[in-house]
């Protein structure tokens, strides 16, 4: 299996993102190289395709057959892709905050922690629906990094679309996502540019 073993702050000053995006509360002191020529049009739709690759953490592969998913739906592609991006069961875990980063979300998942409409689901890449309830399995629910992440998560708001019961441990996906309810700085439409040629 392929893994990104990049360190995640030189990655993100390669790509212009900010760490916080990635769920990283530092920041880096050193300065940023200046360009000393203009970015080609391809420049800049590789780099808004790489920078999404990286915020969610997928492979050329599995980015490439969702980009063909996002094709064939109904509606704007790039807005498609996003969504598709959006919903996969490690960001969800990330953006309900049971996870401190989607690289801890996906491993939560991995390891059998959390329950889909009460069902244990290991699958990272599991596109939920509407009306889906994600919750940490009660086995889990004392675990240290699953606390720790409740507790770091308390100043981040979690998007519309979703709904949280700290209590419980469990969260409600009420709608899938528009482009609009989706907080992050890529342009689809260069991604979708990229792959059209």
């Amino acid at each position: 299996m392929a893994i990104d073993r990049t360190p995640v702050l030189k990655r993100c000053r390669q790509l212009g993102i900010d760490p916080v995006v990635m769920g990283i509360n530092k920041t880096s002191h050193r300065e940023p190289k200046r360009r000393r020529r203009q970015e080609s049009e391809y420049g800049m739709q590789l780099r808004e395709k790489q920078k999404a690759k990286f915020i969610y953490g997928v492979l050329e592969k599995q980015f490439h057959h969702y980009y063909d998913l996002a094709l064939k739906r109904e509606g704007i592609t790039g807005d498609n892709l996003m969504g598709i991006l959006e919903c996969r069961l490690d960001n969800v875990v990330f953006r309900l905050g049971f996870a401190r980063t989607r690289k801890e979300a996906r491993q939560t998942v991995r390891h059998g922690h959390i329950t889909v409409n009460g069902k244990r689901l290991d699958i990272p890449s599991y596109q939920v629906k509407a009306g889906d309830v994600i919750a940490v399995a009660d086995k889990a629910k004392d675990l240290l990094p699953i606390k720790e992440a409740l507790i770091s998560s308390e100043h981040m708001a979690v998007p519309a679309w979703l709904e949280v019961d700290i209590e419980k441990l469990k969260g409600t996906v009420l709608q899938l996502p528009t482009r609009d309810q989706i907080d992050l700085d890529i342009d689809a439409q260069l991604i979708v540019e990229l792959y059209s040629k």
